[in-house]
């Protein structure tokens, strides 16, 4: 069986969550090697590294491999496989900072320009993967055609035991308290940034460079505040709204 796991922001979070499923808890195998080679990047493709079709075309089942492509850019052959899928949703505002952030920190990525800037583009949808609102509807409305669990970041942050429990039912998994305890404990924010086999931190300075943001830079739901002006906010409100309008997906900014 193939497992493939699609996430929104939050991808390294749940990576390390589902790694450590299937290794039950054990600490010692889940930093076996770096988060991005034990669940590889599907799209990757950046000279001087192996591309994500390599790397998954390498591993052994069950495969875990994680993408951001919107869901009309899946293959067909995606659909014909036993196939599971956990797409992690964020609120569109904490997506647009963190998005600036990895924009300014990863040479893979283009120059995203002042905030001003890269806000209007990321409104516009001319932004690496396009439109956010695209990308999260069109996973939302197949989610009772296939095998998809949609799960949103903030409940994560909210209430991880609850979410991880969610991940753990959908995989047909069973864990006794102690180790989903376990798991909460090290998939926190805290003990990841720590750990360099989840922060990224044995990626080469030229390919992305954290002493201009770090890879895990905040883990909060409300960031997005620090940087939206009024005039900014209530703009991007506005056209939220009118994008937003033909669908019964919700989500919240703050917590």
């Amino acid at each position: 069986m193939i497992q493939l796991f699609l996430f929104l922001l939050g991808n390294t979070w749940t990576s390390e969550i589902v790694d450590l499923i299937y290794c039950d808890g054990d600490e010692v195998k889940a930093r076996r090697d770096a988060i991005y080679n034990r669940v590889p990047f599907l799209e990757l493709c950046v000279p001087g590294m192996p591309s994500g079709i390599d790397q998954l075309n390498a591993a052994a089942f069950p495969r875990l491999v994680k993408t951001h492509l919107p869901i009309h850019l899946m293959p067909a052959s995606f659909w014909e496989k036993d196939v599971k899928v956990i797409y992690v949703a964020r609120n569109a505002k904490d997506v647009a900072v963190s998005y600036y952030y990895l924009h300014k920190m990863s040479s893979a990525m283009p120059d995203p320009g002042p905030w001003d800037v890269f806000l209007d583009n990321y409104v516009k949808a001319n932004v690496c993967y396009s439109s956010w609102y695209d990308n999260v509807k069109g996973w939302w409305e197949k989610r009772h055609d296939h095998k998809i669990l949609y799960i949103f970041y903030e409940d994560m942050k909210e209430n991880p035991k609850k979410e991880i429990k969610k991940i753990l039912q959908f995989l047909g998994k069973e864990m006794s308290e102690a180790i989903v305890d376990k798991i909460v404990y090290l998939t926190s924010f805290e003990v990841m940034k720590d750990n360099d086999m989840a922060n990224y931190k044995t990626i080469p300075t030229e390919f992305m460079n954290q002493t201009i943001s770090p890879f895990m830079r905040k883990g909060i739901v409300g960031d997005w505040k620090n940087h939206f002006t009024v005039a900014q906010n209530e703009q991007f409100d506005e056209d939220y709204k009118r994008k937003m309008a033909d669908t019964d997906l919700h989500f919240r900014t703050e917590i």
